[in-house]
């Protein structure tokens, strides 16, 4: 229900949004679902997200919100944005939802003009690359009464919260599997951008196999991509070119499985379960699991609960998930990585327990020392046995 005034004042608004948004000019379409989404001119945004704004109301309670979300890729990368979807597919079964989704947004004004478009016809939106983390914080400051929810960022606003998981708890874990069927100690790292992200999931890759294997070394490849199945598929291969037995990438795409597959390498992915495109040289990799928080927090603005909150699943709550192993990874591997999961799920082991080096030598976790979840998600060190370097 829009707030309301003096009818002149009312009328003059309204005449005033309708000349910006005549004034404005269309843009792409890339929105499936029941809203389309135009990348209209920043001024003509700003305006008409400050006049909405203005208008806008809380959902009232128990009503079925109006939800959208913003993804990175196409829900058809097998990976980061497929598994996302699937979430929302969860939460629109579970609630009788159905939601809206814009894909292939990239990070930057793009993705605040898309933002601020959903913002105008949705109670809540979703934004779910790190990239978008400034972007969504403009815009919930435009509109107070929107809810936002960003994944794997560390910002937040009134009505904007984050969420997103440990994910090194399952690195940490495929890391144990490669280091026990490498035949050489030599694992390579297909990582994306050098954030903390991708730095952490890493790192506890490479704990993972020295736990069981001390001189493992594992080379690493930035390619600042998400999701560029060329690109990752040429720093798979120059990994393999190096003589890395066993791969391990943090992208959206199963490029770097395929080519692992072509060379008869070990490989495992991110985000989802990639065993179908390469079954026999599959390994294993973190799985993530986005649909009872999302059936959690849409039901939440439905019955007026919902907070700004800081999420982080685990693996003991379920939102990380590691995936099905290969069919030729050894049965004695698999049940070591088991053994080790329930240790991480009971809290018995933690990933980012000292003593730990970083590649220069110098003491990052003293020995007793467990890293807090800030610090693993603040992390701009690479462990001893990486190598490589961090791009400034």
């Amino acid at each position: 229900m829009k707030q309301r005034g003096r009818a002149f004042k009312l009328s003059f608004l309204l005449l005033f949004v309708l000349a910006v948004v005549l004034a404005g000019c269309g843009g792409n379409n890339n929105t499936s679902g029941n809203t389309a989404a135009s990348s209209e001119p920043a001024a003509s945004a700003a305006a008409t997200a400050s006049a909405s704004a203005a208008a806008a109301s809380t959902q009232p309670s128990g009503e079925k919100p109006k939800v959208a979300f913003v993804y990175i890729g196409p829900p058809g990368d097998g990976g980061y944005t497929y598994q996302h979807d699937q979430g929302r597919l969860e939460m629109e079964k579970e609630l009788g939802i159905k939601s809206t989704t814009v894909e292939n947004i990239p990070e930057g004004p793009d993705a605040e003009r898309t933002i601020t478009e959903l913002a105008q016809s949705n109670d809540i939106v979703f934004t779910t690359s790190f990239g978008y983390m400034e972007q969504t914080v403009n815009v919930a400051k435009k509109f107070p009464n929107v809810k936002f929810d960003h994944a794997s960022g560390y910002k937040t606003e009134a009505n904007m919260g984050t969420y997103f998981g440990k994910n090194y708890e399952a690195s940490y874990l495929t890391g144990i599997a490669a280091g026990k069927v490498t035949k050489n100690n030599h694992l390579g790292y297909v990582g994306a951008f050098p954030i903390s992200e991708v730095i952490y999931n890493l790192n506890a890759f490479t704990l993972g196999a020295q736990s069981v294997n001390p001189d493992i070394k594992v080379d690493v490849v930035w390619t600042n991509t998400w999701y560029d199945p060329t690109t990752e598929r040429q720093a798979a291969i120059s990994l393999l070119d190096k003589g890395a037995d066993v791969l391990l990438a943090y992208q959206d795409s199963p490029a770097t499985i395929q080519a692992a597959q072509e060379r008869g390498a070990f490989a495992g992915g991110n985000d989802s379960d990639m065993k179908k495109y390469a079954p026999d040289n599959y390994l294993t990799n973190p799985v993530w699991d986005w649909g009872p928080y999302y059936t959690k927090t849409v039901k939440s603005v439905m019955d007026g609960t919902w907070t700004n909150e800081q999420y982080s699943g685990s693996m003991a709550d379920g939102m990380v998930k590691l995936a099905p192993f290969g069919n030729k990874v050894p049965e004695d591997v698999q049940k070591l990585v088991t053994d080790a999961q329930a240790k991480i799920i009971s809290g018995e082991l933690n990933v980012f327990t000292g003593p730990i080096s970083d590649n220069t030598g110098k003491v990052q976790v003293p020995e007793g020392k467990t890293l807090t979840l800030d610090e693993v998600l603040s992390m701009n060190w690479l462990a001893k046995g990486v190598v490589g370097t961090i791009p400034k």
